[in-house]
């Protein structure tokens, strides 16, 4: 038992610390190559690996469909061109700031995903969880606007790329969301054959998008450039990351999971600190703010669960002595 809680502590550690590493490698590598480019390279070469690992683990038998082409193209499509294409095509527009707007984003992701079950479901959070949102968000606002909001809301230059971040992440809240309707799948399963439709979306997407000359093509000389930044980036957070997560939220529980997210923001910032990217103390702030939120709701909910889980037991003892 404590064997399988270090190991799903050692992969959940692995995988924040993967994403949050990806931000400034990408920002490396987009020296070299397109945003687009990177993205269906990427993710190409992650989709390869992941149905070969299928075949492998499931065999044939797991590429069947079940009628479930449309819902999985969908999800597919909001976790690998929605997110990948729109996150990293908002980071390069940003240029250096991105990189810390990008995670911080991503470190959000538990928070946005308690608002948009609250749309979707209409359930309505504790009023301390509600609180532990906003202060998540004024968090990002730090990072994003970096202490000037009216600059901020003035210029369409950061406004529309943090936009096309925030839509990028909601885009995968969906899609972890979206896990949900394939139950008696593996998790393996689920990610491989999503991953291989939404790929297929983004190359579609880029090819047209190169068609029109709105993109090109990277020459040999640039892949060569950025070749070891994809590696990484397919290695770590592509299947590394992706499949460790999986497997560490099946020996944690996704509670215990979500407080290794706040290594994603804190490795970012560490890395920028050494590749000499400029850290504000609006970073600092914001980052801590979220981390503090996050680890503030968790506490809640562990709390909640444990009034729920021993109330039943009193009220029958009450009921036994009465």
């Amino acid at each position: 038992m404590r064997n399988s809680v270090l190991l799903g502590a050692f992969l959940c550690f692995i995988a924040a610390v993967s994403w949050g590493a990806m931000f400034p490698v990408a920002h490396a590598a987009f020296k070299h190559i397109d945003p687009f480019y990177f993205t269906i390279i990427r993710y190409g070469s992650v989709t390869i690996i992941l149905v070969a690992i299928l075949l492998w683990k499931e065999g044939k038998q797991a590429f069947r469909w079940e009628g479930k082409v449309l819902p999985l193209w969908f999800f597919g499509t909001m976790a690998f061109a929605v997110y990948n294409l729109l996150i990293f095509w908002g980071e390069d527009l940003l240029g250096k700031s991105g990189v810390m707007v990008a995670s911080i984003m991503e470190s959000l992701m538990p928070m946005i995903s308690i608002v948009i079950g609250w749309m979707m479901y209409k359930k309505r959070p504790h009023p301390f969880t509600l609180i532990c949102v906003l202060v998540s968000f004024i968090g990002a606002v730090f990072v994003i606007t970096k202490g000037d909001l009216q600059a901020f809301l003035g210029t369409t230059e950061h406004l529309v790329p943090s936009l096309l971040i925030l839509v990028a992440v909601i885009g995968w809240v969906i899609y972890t969301m979206g896990g949900s309707e394939f139950r008696g799948w593996s998790a393996l399963r689920y990610s491989t054959l999503s991953c291989l439709l939404g790929t297929i979306t983004a190359v579609v997407i880029v090819a047209v998008a190169t068609l029109a000359g709105s993109i090109t093509a990277p020459s040999g000389e640039d892949l060569k450039a950025a070749s070891p930044h994809l590696l990484f980036m397919i290695l770590f957070p592509g299947v590394i990351a992706l499949l460790g997560w999986n497997i560490g939220v099946s020996l944690l529980s996704p509670l215990n999971a979500l407080l290794f997210i706040n290594f994603v923001p804190v490795t970012t910032l560490f890395i920028s600190v050494i590749q000499g990217n400029p850290v504000t103390i609006f970073d600092l702030l914001g980052t801590a703010f979220i981390i503090i939120s996050l680890l503030s709701n968790n506490l809640f909910v562990r709390m909640l669960q444990k009034q729920k889980s021993t109330q039943p037991v009193r009220t029958g003892l009450r009921e036994r002595v009465s």
